[in-house]
């Protein structure tokens, strides 16, 4: 059967033209089957630019849109026509394997958990954000913000969950486990953190216990997945996306301000140009909601074609991989 990846191309900060040249990207690159969901109108104009194969697009139709400032499981229920609802939908109706959109984070959480449901026996479904390490791997941050409050249990399942994201989608043999704290040594951190290490312990997973935030990026106790709730995987992201800019902005303005400032420029660029590109969130898509009853990547408002082009092939491979199962499988067995 053929596996169609739904795309909602309205939700974004630039309209639907990335969503439907990173699709044509997608099917040249990978094969990939894609439904773009948005306005016939725009889409079918947008297809005459990007020619794609016809046997591996189709336009599902969508009129309304929710934004950034409408509250998110409102606007799910009184606009079933939203973009993002319908792709999700689509989903559920078996029409698609999975949905990328990169719109309101909260719309689409409620838009994959009012039309998808969760995989029996999750708790509670969960963001999987993948960090760039400098020792070139990837660190997957899970909680980070579909869960203010959470459970030690919420933990543990979290836990299961990235390991799996890690290994099946990030290629990582044996992914190492840790819980975010503060501080590496036992018994550190609260009472969640510090009663879901007491239980991550006796997995059978690769755990290694705590790291702390200096840790997430490639310290001495780089973890493959890091554990925490949603809260503080949240302020963790946010914080760690506009220290990013910092310093990109200050390094710019000190070379624009020396006395070298052509010759400076001239030797930092291609230096600068690696650290972007090592940092380019595109390159991952975006971050799944792992936990739902099919595939959900949450993309950046501002995601472009590459983003969009690599979210529908990371949906791909989720299908091909049936992470789905392999969720359900496990935690049946240790959540």
């Amino acid at each position: 059967m053929t596996a169609w990846v739904a795309v909602d191309t309205m939700s974004g900060d630039h309209g639907p033209e990335p969503a439907v040249h990173g699709a044509q990207q997608a099917i040249r690159e990978y094969g990939s089957h894609v439904t773009l969901v948005g306005d016939p109108e725009k889409l079918e104009k947008l297809l005459k630019r990007f020619t794609c194969d016809p046997s591996h697009v189709q336009i599902a139709p969508a009129k309304e849109v929710i934004t950034m400032d409408d509250s998110p499981a409102r606007a799910v229920r009184s606009k079933p026509d939203a973009s993002v609802v319908v792709a999700a939908r689509l989903v559920k109706e078996k029409k698609a394997v999975g949905f990328f959109s990169p719109g309101n984070t909260g719309a689409t959480m409620a838009a994959a958990l009012l039309e998808m449901g969760r995989i029996k026996g999750v708790e509670r479904p969960s963001i999987a954000s993948p960090l760039p390490r400098e020792d070139g791997g990837t660190t997957v941050l899970i909680d980070s913000g579909a869960n203010v409050d959470c459970k030690a249990s919420w933990l543990v399942q979290f836990a299961i969950m990235g390991e799996i994201y890690s290994r099946e989608i990030l290629g990582v043999v044996n992914p190492r486990v840790a819980v975010l704290s503060n501080g590496e040594e036992e018994g550190k951190g609260n009472s969640v953190s510090t009663d879901a290490w007491e239980r991550l312990r006796h997995l059978p997973c690769n755990f290694m216990g705590n790291v702390e935030g200096r840790d997430l990026y490639g310290g001495g106790r780089t973890a493959d997945v890091v554990v925490c709730d949603g809260f503080t995987g949240n302020i963790v992201l946010k914080a760690t996306e506009g220290l990013a800019t910092s310093i990109f902005t200050i390094l710019l303005q000190g070379i624009a301000g020396s006395s070298l400032a052509k010759t400076g420029a001239y030797l930092l660029k291609p230096v600068l140009s690696e650290v972007k590109r090592r940092m380019d969130y595109t390159e991952y898509g975006g971050a799944p909601l792992l936990g739902v009853e099919g595939i959900c990547i949450i993309g950046h408002g501002g995601s472009n074609a590459t983003a969009f082009k690599n979210a529908i092939r990371v949906v791909d491979q989720s299908s091909k991989r049936d992470i789905r199962q392999k969720i359900e499988d496990r935690v049946r067995l240790f959540g």
